[in-house]
């Protein structure tokens, strides 16, 4: 695996979403994947930390810049809980969950980001305002409604297909209601 494209693919990736779903400080992007995925193999069958630190790497780099707050979904093992940071949970008033993620419980990212991101929490649920999706692992439930997709240039991470997706508020109203041009 070539951990420098990945690096590099990733934070172009977060580039183009965070740019496309105008992210502020403090929002929250959550990030979904498989690095078995990446590696070509079966979801949960080879997970690899390098590759889960490479794809951190891209993805921190651009996050920390633009002070925006990332949470990395666990497997399914776990429920898909999500690793962040005390100040994201603290921000957003998220319940903490009593759990260490492993890389079999868990997965490699969720264990890299226990590693990486600054006092680390593992939260139940969260609402985030952007995602992204590397392996199609389904992060669609940490998602604010109502989730629009993103199609970005880079469409794949090694060997695993890329999904992008940013939120909206709800259109509410009817025949009548006026909307701003904004957030559509």
């Amino acid at each position: 695996m070539d951990l420098d494209r990945i690096r590099a693919d990733m934070g172009q990736a977060a580039e183009e979403l965070l740019s496309a779903a105008n992210l502020k400080p403090g929002q929250i992007l959550v990030l979904g994947g498989s690095t078995s995925e990446v590696a070509g193999q079966k979801v949960g069958t080879a997970g690899n930390l390098e590759i889960a630190h490479a794809i951190l790497d891209g993805l921190l780099d651009v996050v920390e810049v633009r002070d925006v707050q990332l949470a990395v979904q666990c497997c399914e093992h776990l429920n898909r809980c999500l690793v962040v940071s005390e100040e994201c949970q603290e921000r957003y008033g998220l319940e903490p969950v009593t759990v260490v993620p492993v890389p079999k419980a868990g997965g490699a990212l969720a264990t890299a980001a226990m590693e990486r991101l600054e006092r680390p929490v593992v939260v139940e649920s969260i609402r985030a305002h952007a995602g992204l999706d590397v392996g199609a692992v389904l992060i669609g439930m940490h998602l604010r409604p109502v989730a629009v997709p993103v199609r970005l240039a880079i469409r794949q991470i090694g060997d695993a297909p890329l999904i992008a997706a940013r939120t909206r508020p709800k259109l509410v109203g009817g025949a009548r209601a006026v909307y701003p041009d904004a957030n559509r």
